[in-house]
């Protein structure tokens, strides 16, 4: 290949993944024609997309970027899966899909905003934005509750006590 044509492509890879924070590599060289059909239609369907990229060329495109570690990392046949709601949903979702096609390779994950690589099937491991959100609350709400509680019971002791001294007057 030739130094531009290298150039262009990398132009072309910079451009496409521009702005992404959050990615996955699998090695999709075991699967056959029909099995990546399907599986590329699967990704499709839940908004994921899968490209197979060439790892020169890909770390050249994200050096400075936010994949730039994802790109560092690069080795053998790789393909790019980019897409979904979140890093850990699209890694649920790889996981899910490597049972159904055994062939297909999970290799590492990085999440919006960290430097750090993770293993796909520990990615998916994770609780995701919507999981924390609810422990969360729970976890507020719960001192609150208690206290409501602490606080409730001695006035409906007095409550019942006046109601009781109400109903025994008017007998």
């Amino acid at each position: 290949m030739s130094k531009q044509l290298k150039s262009l492509v990398t132009d072309a890879l910079r451009a496409r993944y521009e702005g992404i924070d959050r990615a996955c590599v699998v090695d999709v060289s075991g699967l056959n024609v029909e099995d990546t059909i399907k599986l590329r239609r699967e990704l499709t369907s839940r908004n994921i997309r899968l490209r197979v990229v060439k790892n020169s060329l890909a770390r050249r495109a994200f050096a400075g970027g936010p994949l730039e570690t994802l790109g560092n990392d690069l080795s053998g046949p790789c393909a790019l899966v980019t897409g979904g709601d979140s890093a850990i949903d699209m890694a649920r979702e790889m996981v899910r899909l490597a049972v159904e096609f055994p062939q297909l390779g999970l290799k590492q994950g990085i999440l919006e905003g960290e430097s750090s690589l993770v293993s796909v099937p520990d990615l998916a491991k994770l609780m995701g934005r919507t999981e924390l959100l609810s422990e969360l609350a729970g976890l507020l709400s719960s001192p609150g509750r208690s206290l409501a509680g602490c606080l409730s019971s001695p006035q409906s002791r007095i409550a019942g006590c006046l109601k009781a001294m109400a109903d025994k007057s008017e007998e």
